[in-house]
């Protein structure tokens, strides 16, 4: 009796798996076709494929949550300013607004609407992080979004499958890297008319006319199982708040949380306002990363997509530093909220003990350099003899502890791009890495030790100056163990000759210098006396910790 209905989920299942198969294609053309290192390298991309509403259907494995997760709502604001039945096949959208898109003007949407026998049946849509988007240069310097770069509204790019030269000029001649930046333009237009291409060959081999009726069943089964999977937590309130850097002072984050059976309801009231420097975080960002925070918890095998994430609600007060207003500068919105997850595992931590990890470093540390440039301070006859350049090497730091395990060292969490290779920037820069390696004893102490942040030392192979973009957190406010684990190690930036420099800001590297980054590392979870001697043996047999930090923090006696 079950046979026909046992067909029909086999079938759908079947589907479902073809277009997971065609987003994760889309994401893989973007970081093959790509100019820049932040996709090709680091894979810093996000894919995904849409109802002609604009909920989002399906996204790629392949990708970063920052980028993900806030384009799910980002294709919703693109049909408010071109709707569906005025799309054309060949048409394509892009935009780089930080309240419409992913939260900084560096990083480009594209959308393309799909058509099957001239009629729209989806969007697909992409995002990656280019390496310049001119202005003052990625930073936390800022003091509004104008002195940031080029703010490209929600526009056509192209009309019936020609691209406006107009919109490409504008784009060259207003950034540092044209052809890197227009080749990475080009690779989202590539990768989302694939993705278009494979789903209607998909629609086509099984007879399907739209997706209405499959996206019905995929939203509807993802959202009760997020449902269900929230009903097996507790229902109640948690509140957690922790302290940053901040750039002049401090910011406090606060939440509140609270688990129900109609889903997830996380109130920011109480964090700090907006400040007059680039760490501030559109609500669309910081939505992202409070929901990936949350989905890495509760029901992390659920599809992530409208119907899952609409299970979440998250509201935060206009005006506060995670739901800053245009024309609040931004371009840094990073450092806070990639925080989110760690400010979440607090409240989770509380609703169940012993199944939440500890804080870890969280918000990446890379490091950001360029030269061949004016450069402040600098003797113009030594930056000018240099070939210009800009490159980002995408670095982290530990994550905290697990409940039974250690932390994992220099892992980009929650971001999830991937470190760039040494030999990739020294390829497309005059940099010199002289060192990049584990930083021992930066793990905080535990039953279950933080991860490590490591130890990244760098020149101009010319000896020339460089800019240095500073956009660190964790350096006076480290990565707090649980259940008496103790904290990560703060984040340490100076020069070979001795200057320690600031967690946040443009500096120079004066000619024939090293910069030299150490990452912090997160924090551990338990009683260090409580560790087993053989994982503290073999923790110093691999250079992880040193002698005295042994004796010191897990009492061990050589």
């Amino acid at each position: 009796m079950n046979e026909p209905n046992t067909t029909l989920a086999l079938h759908r299942q079947i589907l479902w798996d073809r277009m997971i198969a065609v987003v994760e294609e889309q994401a893989q053309t973007i970081i093959r076709t790509a100019f820049g290192t932040a996709a090709r390298e680091a894979g810093d991309v996000s894919a995904g494929m849409f109802l002609p509403d604009g909920r989002m259907l399906a996204q790629a494995v392949t990708g970063t949550p920052g980028h993900v997760n806030s384009m799910a709502e980002s294709v919703r604001h693109f049909l408010q300013e071109y709707p569906a039945d005025s799309m054309r096949e060949g048409d394509i959208y892009l935009t780089n607004d930080p309240w419409k898109a992913t939260g900084h003007l560096w990083d480009i949407t594209v959308v393309t609407p799909v058509f099957l026998d001239d009629k729209l049946v989806a969007l697909t849509a992409s995002t990656t992080h280019v390496v310049d988007i001119g202005g003052i240069g990625i930073g936390p310097d800022s003091t509004s979004i104008y002195l940031e770069g080029l703010f490209l509204p929600i526009l056509q790019v192209a009309s019936g499958g020609k691209i406006n030269d107009a919109v490409m000029r504008i784009l060259r001649a207003n950034v540092r890297e044209p052809v890197q930046v227009e080749g990475d333009v080009y690779a989202l237009i590539v990768c989302n008319e694939v993705a278009a291409r494979r789903q209607v060959e998909m629609m086509r081999e099984y007879d399907l006319a739209d997706l209405e009726d499959l996206g019905r069943h995929i939203l509807e089964q993802s959202r009760s199982a997020m449902l269900k999977a929230t009903a097996e937590w507790p229902s109640g309130t948690w509140h957690n708040e922790m302290m940053l850097d901040g750039y002049e002072e401090p910011i406090r984050l606060v939440a509140s949380l609270t688990l129900g059976p109609d889903g997830i309801d996380v109130d920011l009231a109480g964090c700090s306002p907006a400040v007059q420097r680039a760490i501030n975080v559109p609500k669309s960002y910081t939505d992202a990363y409070t929901t990936f925070g949350l989905r890495c918890i509760i029901g992390p095998n659920v599809p992530n997509n409208a119907g899952s994430l609409g299970v979440i609600r998250i509201t935060a007060p206009e005006g506060c530093i995670v739901n800053a207003q245009h024309p609040s500068a931004v371009s840094a919105r990073n450092i806070v909220g990639q925080m989110m997850p760690d400010l979440m595992f607090g409240c989770l931590r509380q609703a169940r003990a012993g199944e939440v990890p500890a804080e870890g470093a969280s918000t990446l540390w890379n490091i950001r350099l360029a030269g061949g440039q004016p450069i402040p301070g600098a003797d113009p006859a030594e930056f000018l003899r240099s070939r210009p350049f800009t490159q980002v090497a995408f670095t982290t730091g530990g994550t905290g502890a697990r409940p039974r395990l250690d932390g994992l060292s220099t892992t980009s969490f929650p971001s999830g791009v991937r470190n760039t290779a040494v030999e990739i920037v020294e390829a497309m820069s005059p940099l010199l890495f002289w060192s990049k390696e584990y930083r021992p004893d930066s793990g905080g102490a535990g039953e279950h030790r933080g991860g490590l942040g490591q130890r990244v030392e760098i020149s101009h192979s010319e000896g020339a100056p460089m800019l240095f973009g500073a956009t660190f957190d964790r350096v006076h406010h480290p990565a707090r163990g649980n259940d008496d684990g103790h904290d990560g190690a703060c984040g340490v930036v100076r020069l070979a000759s001795g200057k320690v420099l600031a967690g946040k800001g443009r500096q120079l590297i004066p000619a024939g210098d090293r910069l030299i980054v150490e990452t912090p590392g997160g924090g551990g979870i338990g009683d260090p006396r409580s560790r087993p001697l053989e994982k503290v043996a073999a923790d110093l047999r691999n250079g992880y910790i040193s002698e005295s930090h042994a004796r010191a923090k897990y009492g061990w006696q050589s």
